[in-house]
């Protein structure tokens, strides 16, 4: 697997060489103020699937596959995804174009922040994308579906990891039907992943940070979050720290907390 983040000096030249497609992953009022050169818009924010088995998760599959297609990525050409910061909805793009299998999809690291201090301004100017076609080459070990995450509760050799707030882990903020956590889970908040400039914490960093909390690298480890944004950038760190199995809970808690028949802790 190529690297999982780019920095602005490379980025800058694969742009100057029309060697990479870029997609900027705010809000569409951010990307008309001012994007990256030659940025194609894609947000996918609140765009999750609340039923991981099998049917709805392949019709959402298609579903994101198509939208990709019509911002005209392929598996040939590499993909660079960014936001304001090293965040949740670049990251969450990124893993999706690994989930489909694409060979190489990088983030931005520390997004269009980092962008302003080294490479200066933004554009104005968009140009609208040519549709392509995506060769979809499904990589499901970095998939947790609810099934997965039901068969790993209680097991040693796995690890799962709450990377939502301190509130909606303890149950004091519910964002479902029941408040709480999954069981067993390490509560671990996205947000620590992340240095004061945006960026990702160092390799050696985010890897010693993830072992004091129990996450072991020798165990495979499943993220999740409310709804897979903040579980797909957690995804990101951990692989960046050198875990070799590493999945992200798609469904989240929108799946969990909202069907009575699954365990919960909370308090």
């Amino acid at each position: 697997m190529p690297g999982l983040l780019i920095d602005v000096v490379e980025l800058t030249e694969r742009i100057r060489q029309h060697q990479a497609l870029v997609i900027d992953a705010r809000p569409a009022s951010a990307f008309a103020a001012g994007h990256l050169p030659g940025a194609v818009h894609l947000d996918v924010f609140g765009m999750s699937l609340i039923d991981t088995r099998p049917a709805p998760l392949a019709a959402y599959e298609w579903m994101v596959a198509h939208l990709f297609e019509l911002r005209g990525i392929t598996r040939e050409r590499p993909v660079v995804v960014y936001e304001d910061d090293s965040g949740m909805r670049a990251a969450r793009i990124v893993w999706l174009l690994h989930l489909l299998g694409h060979p190489d999809a990088r983030m931005l690291d520390g997004g269009v922040r980092r962008w302003r201090t080294q490479a200066g301004s933004l554009v104005r100017e968009a140009e609208e994308p040519a549709a392509a076609s995506l060769v979809v080459e499904r990589q499901p070990e970095c998939l947790a579906t609810v099934e997965d995450v039901l068969a790993a509760l209680g097991r040693d050799d796995v690890v799962i990891v709450d990377t939502r707030s301190r509130g909606e882990h303890t149950g004091e903020l519910v964002r479902a039907a029941r408040g709480g956590a999954i069981p067993g889970s390490v509560h671990l908040e996205w947000t620590r992943n992340l240095a004061p400039d945006g960026r990702y914490r160092p390799a050696n960093e985010l890897r010693a940070m993830y072992t004091q909390a129990g996450v072991a690298p020798e165990r495979e480890v499943i993220t999740y979050c409310q709804g897979g944004y903040r579980a797909a950038q957690s995804w990101i760190a951990l692989t960046l720290a050198g875990y070799p199995r590493v999945r992200s809970y798609l469904g989240s808690w929108a799946e969990w907390g909202n069907r009575t028949d699954l365990p919960i802790v909370n308090g």
